[in-house]
């Protein structure tokens, strides 16, 4: 294939990803009565407070995925620089190529194809090192959270908790030893025949030394703060009289619960408003001010970052030899 015609199908791949990423999100939310349900709850809400209030999550929004091209940036350096510009071009690229991949596949390509093409398969496995970081942090603060909910919602024999914190904290041991051990996954794909043919795509799993996962464990911890704080927020300011401690203990083991269901982005949203009203009628009987603070965090976390990375969609190079837009 020529370099010309390399150059059409490329633009024409990239049209093709951003009308149907556009077509995607007008209509999910156009069939989206929850949002209908927040706009109907800010109704008698003041223009200054709604914008103050919805502001701050923007903006909370924004540098989360500026904390998560940082981290990517950081993961990068052991296989190819990057600038942060860089960095922040592939990830909400990535976001965009999310929305209508089935858990988020799309965000490895958007971002990978924006590295060399010897190294997109390595980026791949940096990649999903950072991934493994940010399920760390959500499977330990979502099992801590998960016993105190049992010990105050869900009467149980004291014998019977007790091993439920025993598990629970075999659990987050597990996790924690894994990730800070993740060359060990390295030994073990060399010793199976099959994989050792391939070492030299996941042999940067050796590269990460412990200080080196802590730091990228540190910038998963701040994004976890982050999108917590988004909830905690819109909880704090549309249900009020929640305890704030049991604000907490529900976001963590909303996220514990989302991330372990396989999901689409853009009908991720039922699956969350459903588990979040599940999980919060223990607390409050509001479950349309449930089903809005959750449908909003959904389009200011997917839905905005996913348009704004349309405009990066144009700058993937799917051919190595060709230069991007």
């Amino acid at each position: 294939m020529t370099d010309r015609n390399k150059k059409i199908l490329s633009i024409l791949i990239k049209a093709a990803i951003v009308v149907f990423a556009f077509w995607f999100i007008y209509h999910k939310l156009v069939a989206n009565k929850n949002l209908n349900n927040f706009a109907e709850l800010l109704h008698n809400i003041g223009t200054v407070e709604i914008s103050l209030v919805i502001g701050v999550v923007v903006l909370l929004m924004l540098f989360n995925w500026f904390l998560e091209a940082v981290k990517w940036k950081r993961l990068m350096s052991h296989i190819e620089k990057i600038s942060l510009w860089r960095a922040i071009e592939s990830v909400f690229c990535g976001l965009t190529l999310a929305i209508f991949t089935p858990n988020r596949l799309g965000e490895y390509g958007g971002r990978v194809f924006f590295l060399s093409p010897k190294r997109r398969i390595i980026g791949v496995v940096a990649m999903a090192v950072g991934n493994i970081g940010q399920m760390v942090l959500t499977n330990v603060f979502g099992a801590i959270a998960a016993c105190f909910f049992v010990h105050r919602f869900i009467p149980v024999d004291p014998l019977f908790f007790s091993a439920i914190v025993i598990l629970a904290i075999a659990f987050c041991f597990f996790f924690i030893v894994f990730y800070f051990n993740i060359k060990w996954l390295n030994g073990i794909l060399l010793s199976i025949k099959f994989t050792r043919k391939y070492k030299k795509f996941y042999s940067v799993l050796a590269r990460y030394k412990k200080a080196e996962l802590l730091k990228i464990l540190a910038y998963c911890f701040a994004r976890y703060l982050v999108f917590s704080s988004q909830y905690f927020i819109l909880f704090v300011w549309l249900v009020p009289g929640l305890h704030h401690a049991d604000i907490v203990m529900m976001i963590c083991i909303l996220f514990l619960i989302q991330s372990a269901l396989p999901s689409l982005d853009l009908f991720d949203v039922g699956i969350r408003s459903v588990t979040a009203v599940e999980l919060f009628k223990h607390i409050t009987d509001q479950h349309a001010a449930v089903i809005a603070c959750t449908a909003s965090i959904w389009l200011i976390n997917i839905i905005i970052p996913a348009i704004l990375g349309t405009y990066f969609v144009f700058k993937l190079n799917f051919f190595g030899n060709l230069k991007s837009n």
